[in-house]
């Protein structure tokens, strides 16, 4: 089931067994400075890099809505059959959480597959075409880098966990 804006009834998880997934008290308390550090170098690269996205024949807003919207279903598609969903927001920040016990693995494709099919799958595409599409593939991965932020530092962290690890709700504990 997917509720939509509300939040799932809290999870009873025994703390003397889950471990909190960011287990430093610093970094955990810092953790959106450095999504917020990573979606503005996310942003500036282009003109640091000389890269000119300017899309002339194709509609900005719509493209970043599908954008949004197909990165979203790539997460929803990895847990969709594991437990509740639920999908939230405040402010510009959109956010899913689950009540389904995830393995290492299935964890780490649920955060990392909207990055590798929607920025890393264009850009290798990109070396392989020129002019509009080019540009619009390119536009494709950096808009979705940005969206992703968060995903990727996620991603690193569950890829220095050790290996027999399951998640939920943002703990973990070894089997």
């Amino acid at each position: 089931m997917i509720l939509w804006f509300r939040h799932l009834p809290e999870a009873d998880l025994d703390i003397m067994e889950w471990k909190p997934f960011i287990s430093n008290d610093w970094f955990r308390h810092h953790f959106m400075k450095f999504v917020y550090l990573l979606m503005a170098v996310s942003f500036l690269a282009p003109s640091w890099l000389g890269e000119n996205l300017a899309l002339t024949n194709f509609p900005l807003i719509p493209i970043i809505l599908v954008i949004f919207i197909v990165h979203e279903a790539l997460h929803i598609v990895v847990i969709k059959n594991k437990g509740d969903i639920s999908l939230t927001f405040r402010g510009i920040f959109f956010w899913m959480n689950t009540n389904a016990i995830l393995s290492k693995m299935r964890f780490w494709i649920f955060m990392s597959l909207p990055f590798i099919a929607l920025s890393v799958v264009p850009l290798i595409i990109s070396f392989f075409v020129s002019g509009d599409i080019k540009s619009l593939l390119l536009f494709i991965s950096w808009v979705n880098l940005i969206i992703s932020s968060s995903d990727i530092i996620n991603s690193v962290l569950i890829l220095i966990k050790p290996n027999k690890t399951v998640y939920c709700r943002g703990y973990y504990r070894e089997l």
